[in-house]
């Protein structure tokens, strides 16, 4: 069984970072993709920045050029997060996908608010 558990989140003034990172039970390298989505109330969750095996790398339009997944050791995945804005204010969830199923973190909130 995979656990993922996330770390980093909490309260940002609009223009600062945050850095998330996310604790796996197993190696990293052993799924074929991992990182982050995130998860407004009332909308979908959406992908936020993703690691492919092959080191690929897939963000969503709207925090290219201001985050980074990265994958500092064989069990952590992390993001760097800067010039955070307060539309990303969110939940942020650690994925992890095998060729079996996909795996999520409990969460962990970033408000991004002056």
């Amino acid at each position: 069984q995979v656990q993922l558990v996330e770390s980093g989140g909490g309260l940002v003034q609009p223009g600062g970072s945050l850095r998330l990172s996310c604790a796996a039970s197993g190696s990293i390298f052993s799924f074929n993709r991992i990182g982050w989505y995130r998860q407004v109330p009332g909308k979908q969750r959406e992908l936020v920045g993703v690691i492919s095996s092959d080191g690929n790398r897939n963000y969503a339009e709207s925090v290219k050029g201001r985050f980074t997944a990265s994958r500092p050791n064989a069990k952590t995945v992390s993001l760097q997060m800067d010039s955070l804005k307060p539309e990303d204010t969110a939940v942020y969830y650690c994925y992890a996908e095998t060729q079996w199923r996909p795996y999520w973190g409990q969460g962990t909130q970033v408000t991004v608010s002056s």
